[in-house]
């Protein structure tokens, strides 16, 4: 099935007054915004990285000279400290030789005058007699020794208090330092973590994600990849928690920004979208064998090229991947030239997480379009394309157990919707038989499969939403079901699932491939421009019709009638999913409200 890419684009022309000159101006503006933009981000991420290093250098510095203090201050109180010690000790010696000095001449005067040898005057201060020991010398001595000794002890008491004054002191302005170069290695810690995330988080911003901020990445790769392929209508898509940007109250948003003329040519170029998907649905149907020749507008009958089969189904396929390979990089080029700076930027980034993804989405949806073909083979289309949208329940729910998003009460409902609709749309299948021969319970079956794996894609498309650009995406995409195809067609299948092709009908088939990819590609290209001028939203309302429209041309195409009953399961379907997509215009204006 063909599929559109979604994703919304800011600046639009100002004014047009047909659609290819506003097409043109289109394209000369937004060339015109991705250079200017392109050399402002530049320019940004050479200051911002300017800056970084001189912060760095910076911080770098702040640390060397606070060591350089640190040990400066360390040496300097060492020194005062030791310097302070000899003067104490130099000044104690000197107080105690004073002391000692005086006491000695006292006491010698006093043994002179005993002993009637004393001199006919005093001794003074500072010189040292030498008189003639008395009798009693030997007791003096031990007296004056004693006296000595005693304010000796005296002295070294109040120097050893004096000393562990000055060391408690010391060691409470010691303790005192640390506690404020703890403080200060804090301080300067968290400031250095705060800038290093700033940068860090500008770097992502800038580097990582070099597209317009203001694109909304999440939403716009899973509406473009959900678009482009087999699918009519693109899921809710559920958002990252730990990536949501808070948007501005004063920036307006993407639906109150356009011109009602740019919103009607948008609408119209996406209803334009849907009947050339459901014109591919037809042609896929029309491509299948039947019991008997399709009788086209009425007028002529046209047997079918190929017998429905899974192995079938994987051959038409690849015919169609064939030409949408070869014309899609000059589409991807024409509307988003840096498709390949991206794609090259992902090959080297090596994010195996990112690839992952890429190539499991790419899988899942591989699997989603062999199914809905072997589904369109067994059973008509509009009922087909009406079960395959069983994935919009499946969706949700796996975002409620992976991301957190709960669905609203509206979400239920719809969900409720959707469950009625298919039952009510597949019930007549099974009451009456096929009308083309097919097998209605694979058919059923093969679309309700394929509406669970595409759930699955959308759900790892969702996972690696803002990381990489949709175009870019979808190009990726393209290729690996290229390969998976031919893988698929190159490994030996059993009987029941391999190919089974008459040698007659290759031109055929060579023309239905044709006819699918073009139809893929022009699909494609309408859905891009609708988005740009209505919106992802609005488009994805007008996506609703898919399986109404599918009906209808298979109705006026082929002749392909369906019950009433069916008809009113497609509708409780449509609305239902309608109320899904027109929920997500009004839920961000009533959270801005």
């Amino acid at each position: 099935m063909a599929q559109r890419n979604v994703y919304s684009s800011k600046d639009e022309p100002e004014d047009a007054q047909s659609p290819e000159e506003v097409l043109h101006s289109v394209m000369q503006e937004l060339e015109a915004l991705h250079q200017n933009v392109k050399g402002q981000l530049n320019q940004d991420i050479t200051r911002l990285q300017t800056e970084k290093n001189h912060l760095i250098e910076d911080i770098e510095d702040l640390r060397e000279q606070y060591r350089k203090l640190q040990s400066q201050q360390m040496e300097s109180l060492s020194g005062r400290y030791i310097q302070q010690q000899q003067l104490w000790l130099k000044q104690l010696a000197q107080v105690l030789a004073h002391n000692l000095q005086d006491l000695l001449v006292q006491r010698f005067n006093e043994l002179s005058a005993n002993s009637g040898h004393s001199v006919s005057s005093p001794i003074p201060s500072g010189e040292f007699p030498i008189p003639l020991p008395p009798s009693n010398y030997d007791e003096r001595a031990s007296q004056l020794l004693a006296a000595l000794d005693e304010r000796i002890d005296r002295s070294f008491q109040m120097l050893e208090q004096d000393l562990s004054s000055y060391e408690s002191e010391l060691s409470v302005r010691l303790n005192n330092m640390q506690t404020l170069e703890r403080q200060g290695e804090e301080l300067l810690q968290n400031l250095v973590n705060r800038i290093r995330e700033e940068l860090e988080e500008e770097e992502e911003e800038y580097v990582e994600n070099p597209f317009d901020a203001q694109d909304s990445y999440p939403e716009e790769s899973t509406n473009s990849v959900n678009s482009v392929r087999a699918q009519v209508l693109p899921p809710t898509p559920a958002p990252r928690p730990q990536e949501s940007v808070p948007e501005s109250s004063s920036v307006p948003s993407p639906a109150t920004a356009k011109a009602p003329s740019q919103v009607q040519v948008g609408l119209v170029l996406a209803l334009s979208s849907a009947v050339v998907l459901s014109l591919f649905n037809v042609c896929l149907r029309i491509l299948i064998k039947s019991k008997n020749p399709r009788m086209i507008f009425g007028v002529f009958e046209l047997e079918g090229v190929v017998t429905r089969g899974f192995g079938n189904s994987l051959l038409i396929l690849l015919m169609r991947l064939i030409v949408v390979m070869a014309l899609m990089p000059i589409l991807a080029t024409f509307l988003y030239p840096s498709v390949w700076k991206d794609i090259r930027r992902l090959f080297e980034s090596g994010d195996r997480a990112l690839w992952g993804k890429v190539l499991g989405s790419a899988f899942f949806l591989f699997l989603s379009q062999v199914l809905i073909y072997l589904a369109i083979g067994n059973i008509p289309a509009g009922i087909a394309i009406t079960i395959f949208f069983i994935y919009p329940i499946v969706t949700v729910l796996g975002s409620w157990i992976l991301f957190g998003s709960r669905p609203s009460t509206v979400g239920f409902w719809a969900m409720l919707g959707i469950t009625a609709g298919l039952i009510l749309a597949g019930s007549p299948s099974f009451a009456a038989p096929a009308p083309d021969g097919g097998n209605v319970g694979v058919g059923v079956t093969a679309a309700l499969a394929s509406g669970i794996t595409f759930a699955g894609y959308v759900l790892l498309t969702q996972m690696a939403a803002g990381k990489l650009h949709p175009i870019p995406f979808s190009l990726v995409n393209f290729a690996a079901i290229f390969v998976f195809s031919s893988l698929s067609l190159w490994v030996p299948l059993s009987e029941n699932f391999s190919p089974k092709i008459d040698q007659n009908v290759w031109p055929g088939l060579i023309l239905g491939g044709v006819v699918l990819g073009v139809l893929t590609l022009f699909s494609y290209l309408l859905n891009n421009f609708a988005i740009r001028f209505a919106g992802a939203a609005l488009a994805s309302v007008i996506g609703t019709l898919g399986p109404a429209m599918t009906a209808l041309f298979g109705f006026l195409i082929i002749n392909e009638k369906l019950q009433p009953v069916a008809i009113l399961g497609m509708a409780v379907v449509t609305l239902s999913v309608a109320a899904m997509s027109v929920e997500r215009i009004v839920a961000p204006q009533k959270k801005a409200g």
